[in-house]
């Protein structure tokens, strides 16, 4: 008979934070067992997940940053949600060719639409052909997220990513996951709680307020854990990486552009993009690891003793090198390029704040061609912020266009970064966690490849 399974990803959470902060997770630490979790390179979200669900790593399964460089078409694209994507047997998939009648709920996990689940929510908002932009999610059945909104109210996006990002959305998703759980009874059940994300980058782990977000997301996990024992399941409790203390942006980009590798153009409306297909070299930046796309093969050894001097930049990996890393694949870049532990990447290519694209001072995860931390802060230099903001908001309300220009370019405002493998010794500061709430699967150590057979083993234990 199959177990019911319960996997609750803790973004950012550490070995290190268990404790008086986290009363409910450590007790389900308590009851099972916790361990470090060695992670993957790159550790961010979309290859973590993957690499989790599959149990391989990003050479096998392709999810080789949260975005890449797709060549055939000279675009960039991060946080596509197909997981058509992704290669590779998931855990789930194996699960059913034991018990035919295993079902799954997948909650805000990343590559959700067209997973091959039963049921699964992911933000997906509206865009009107008159430029708006509608909160709204994706569902399977499509049913299922009108339900949860009417209960639970429009998923809040301004809460899960952007300046205003807290706990509020971690709650909701708890919330609804726990009404699935209840109402479905599935056989595993995928959760996804992102809120120490938001202040471990804004401040730092470092900085004290930090307990105040421990604190938040082991309530809304309690009442995860809460909810799964009520049904008899087993639990998980996971991370996908650490956090750590930065305080150097690497303007990867720019660097590139100064020797004359990357291309861009000034469009009509007065601002510089980055022109993909005609550059030599530019670089999809995604947190304290990047991509760098090559055109002309003779280029590598230039770009790489280019970028190898510069300062934060702690690994220079061409295609050999990758391989041990596992993250060898056609979709990296002909470089893969690692910072050190106090450093990141931009995806910043103007050299001119007065040229950069329209996107810049937005909220625009899809238009840019690199992640941008600096999305969680409203620009410290605008005066009257919140005016700024709601008359953007009240030219939305009245069905007119508007444009939600409110964030910065300084870079050396983000606190916090995560994307490099930790260094030896540090794993419990710096590395992800594994938790169970039974000690069934326990062994010395754990990577984030094993995941996926210790979750097999604990839902068809005898």
């Amino acid at each position: 008979m199959t177990r019911p399974l319960v996997v609750i990803d803790v973004v950012g959470l550490t070995h290190e934070m268990l404790g008086p902060y986290t009363p409910n997770i450590s007790r389900l630490a308590a009851d099972g067992f916790s361990r470090p979790m060695s992670t993957v390179l790159p550790a961010v979200t979309c290859s973590a997940q993957s690499t989790i669900l599959t149990g391989s790593l990003p050479n096998k399964h392709g999810i080789v940053a949260n975005g890449w460089y797709f060549r055939d078409v000279s675009e960039v694209a991060l946080w596509k949600q197909s997981n058509r994507l992704v290669h590779g047997e998931r855990v789930y998939d194996a699960a059913r060719q034991r018990d035919p009648n295993y079902t799954v709920a997948k909650m805000f996990w990343w590559y959700n639409m067209y997973a091959d689940v039963d049921w699964s929510v992911t933000p997906r908002p509206c865009y009107p052909a008159d430029g708006r932009k509608l909160f709204d999610s994706y569902s399977q059945p499509v049913e299922l997220k009108d339900e949860l909104q009417n209960k639970f109210g429009i998923f809040p996006l301004f809460k899960f990513w952007g300046p205003g990002a807290d706990i509020t959305s971690s709650r909701w998703i708890a919330d609804a996951s726990i009404e699935v759980m209840q109402r479905h009874n599935p056989s595993l059940t995928l959760v996804y709680l992102p809120h120490l994300d938001y202040n471990l980058q804004r401040l730092g782990p470092s900085d004290p307020a930090i307990a105040e977000d421990i604190q938040a997301v082991d309530a809304e996990a309690g009442k995860l854990i809460d909810a799964a024992k009520a049904r008899d399941a087993d639990i998980i409790v996971l991370s996908e990486y650490a956090i750590t203390d930065v305080d150097r942006p690497i303007h990867i980009n720019r660097i590139l552009r100064e020797h004359g590798f990357l291309d861009t153009r000034i469009e009509i409306g007065g601002w510089e993009t980055l022109d993909y297909g005609s550059s030599r070299a530019f670089a999809v930046s995604d947190h304290q690891l990047a991509h760098v796309y090559i055109r002309r093969a003779a280029d590598i050894p230039a770009v790489a003793e280019i970028l190898k001097r510069v300062d934060g930049i702690e690994h220079v990996l061409d295609r050999q090198a990758q391989a041990e890393f596992g993250i060898d694949h056609e979709r990296s870049g002909e470089l893969v390029v690692a910072s050190d532990r106090r450093s990141w990447f931009t995806y910043y290519f103007w050299q001119n704040d007065a040229l950069a694209p329209d996107y810049a001072r937005c909220v625009d995860i899809h238009r840019k061609p690199g992640y941008d931390p600096a999305e969680l802060f409203v620009d410290p230099t605008l005066k009257f912020p919140k005016l700024r903001i709601a008359s953007r908001l009240a030219r939305k309300l009245l069905g007119f266009r508007y444009y939600m220009d409110v964030i910065g370019l300084d870079a050396s405002i983000v606190k916090g970064s995560h994307g490099r493998l930790p260094d030896p010794g540090t794993e419990e500061r710096d590395g992800a966690v594994f938790i169970s709430s039974s000690k069934a699967i326990d062994q010395d150590s754990i990577a984030m490849t094993d995941v996926k057979s210790l979750m097999l083993n604990l839902q068809f234990r005898s």
